[in-house]
């Protein structure tokens, strides 16, 4: 992974995550697997058949979407999820990050589309 070129870097040359999402999707999948929701291995297995689909970047630089792809993908196939409500919700967040204003959280109720009160 280190060796990947599009990933970014600290200055000690060590991997780091490109954006907070980024980190968050990490703890998210380390706690869903530590509370026995999938194992390590049907993860990993996940995630490398999604980073090794044809179209994504040959330089690493779309792991972190890849990640989210295989953690959606994931939670789907253990019942935990429903792909339709994830997609539902991507989209939202899509909308309420095109709807913020540079420099300020994004929130759900940026979303133009929102119906929470």
């Amino acid at each position: 992974m280190a060796a990947s070129p599009g990933l970014p870097l600290s200055r000690e040359g060590d991997p780091v995550f490109p954006e907070p999402w980024a980190a968050d999707a990490f703890a998210l999948t380390v706690h869903l697997h530590e509370r026995g929701v999938f194992t390590w291995a049907d993860w990993a297995e996940t995630l490398s058949r999604e980073v090794h689909r044809p179209g994504r970047a040959v330089d690493g630089s779309d792991y972190y979407e890849c990640w989210v792809a295989a953690l959606s993908d994931l939670l789907v196939r253990c019942g935990v999820a429903d792909e339709a409500a994830i997609a539902t919700l991507s989209a939202s967040w899509q909308r309420a990050a095109e709807a913020t204003p540079h420099g300020r959280p994004i929130e759900l109720a940026n979303d133009p589309q929102s119906t929470a009160v």
